[in-house]
């Protein structure tokens, strides 16, 4: 990897942004209706892992705050970052991208070896009580540095290349982790990166191809083991070929029937906060992670579920169109990516708990419980932000 890998064009961009006068409203270069999603989304998130993980809350046993302390503490130190995110000067992000690429290949490659063992995947650094998953940042990391690589008038064939290669070897780590859920999300973002960005079109369908007889080959051979292969296929099974497949494919099976079992107790109207069944009941492993859907689906019903994935719609519908008005390429790249990163995981983490996708361990951006996880999706925010910013530039 060079420098030159993440060179890009930029004659004309600044040309086509509108630059901001010092008379003009501090508003132009906030995108304040995105913020305010965001924000809401992040309280009835944190809501959500509290009622999962507060308990019994009984007179002798009072509510369990520390995760919701935690998850508080977690969106304050990501809002920081975002601002940071939002104000920092684009040939800086430029300047850093190489080091920010070795570095996540080194915390990967760090991983196989010292990283702790969660669930049967090798994918957490643990300090203390605390743990980081360095493959969360890693996606913000791998939008940067497909933006700059592809961010030229045309992109050619040795660039597509160098793109591909980067992100290829860092879900190789990811693969040997295994963290099949995260896999997916760097594949969707490469994908739609390159989709939306000047790659010729006989190149995309080359890799469509391509991509095709990967997946059958992994399917057929032992790069999968075997639980994974049972995560992606369970949800179209029936009960008699679960049986067949044997104690982990029902354990996959059990999780997802206990989240589709809480999501149909909510109805319309939920069976009120703080007040689910299953939730309550701890029926519903991960619920406070993996499964975080199922709560809003049981406490708050198909209405309060319903506002949460029309609150995800008003955002990620904020962030295409700071991506359609971004002043060049390497900033609309970036709008792409995490707009493809948010999609795919709301997508996959809300129809994993309805039984309609695999369960693959996603969490949902801003409302599942974790660090890694809440940073990653505040500081994405906070990039877009500074897509939207760098329009108004003072002159």
């Amino acid at each position: 990897m060079t420098a030159s890998t993440f060179d890009t064009n930029e004659a004309g961009g600044l040309l086509r942004g509108r630059y901001r006068d010092e008379s003009d409203p501090w508003w132009l270069v906030v995108d304040s209706i995105l913020i305010l999603a965001t924000l809401a989304i992040t309280a009835l998130g944190s809501l959500l892992v509290y009622s999962a993980t507060r308990g019994p809350a009984t007179a002798l046993e009072p509510a369990n705050t520390a995760f919701l302390e935690r998850q508080i503490g977690f969106g304050i130190i990501g809002l920081g970052l975002a601002v940071v995110a939002a104000l920092i000067d684009v040939r800086r992000i430029r300047a850093l991208l190489p080091l920010a690429y070795v570095g996540l290949i080194a915390l990967l490659l760090g991983i196989l070896q010292f990283g702790a063992n969660i669930n049967g995947a090798r994918a957490w650094y643990r300090f203390g009580g605390f743990t980081f998953q360095p493959s969360e940042p890693g996606k913000l990391v791998l939008i940067l540095v497909l933006a700059a690589v592809f961010s030229t008038e045309e992109v050619s064939f040795r660039r597509l290349a160098a793109g591909l290669a980067l992100a290829g070897a860092a879900i190789f780590l990811i693969l040997r982790q295994p963290d099949l859920g995260t896999i997916l999300v760097y594949i969707v973002i490469t994908g739609v990166m390159i989709m939306l960005s000047t790659v010729r079109l006989r190149y995309i369908v080359l890799l469509v191809f391509a991509a095709l007889t990967a997946v059958t080959m992994i399917f057929q051979s032992d790069v999968l083991a075997d639980y994974q292969k049972d995560r992606l296929t369970v949800f179209v099974l029936d009960d008699e070929a679960i049986a067949e497949l044997g104690p982990d494919a029902a354990r996959v099976a059990y999780n997802a029937e206990h989240s589709q079992i809480a999501i149909g107790n909510g109805g319309l109207w939920g069976e009120g906060l703080f007040d689910g069944t299953q939730t309550g009941s701890n029926l519903v492993p991960e619920q406070q992670t993996d499964f975080i859907f199922s709560v809003a689906g049981e406490e708050l019903g198909l209405r309060g579920a319903g506002i949460l994935l029309l609150l995800f719609g008003l955002l990620i519908f904020r962030v295409w169109r700071i991506a359609v008005r971004a002043i060049d390429q390497f900033d609309r790249l970036i709008a792409v990516g995490v707009m493809a990163m948010f999609v795919f995981q709301v997508f996959q983490s809300a129809g994993m708990t309805m039984g309609i996708m695999p369960v693959t361990g996603i969490p949902m951006p801003l409302v599942s419980y974790g660090g890694s996880s809440m940073l990653t999706s505040v500081v994405a925010i906070g990039l877009v932000l500074g897509v939207h910013r760098r329009r108004f530039d003072y002159r």
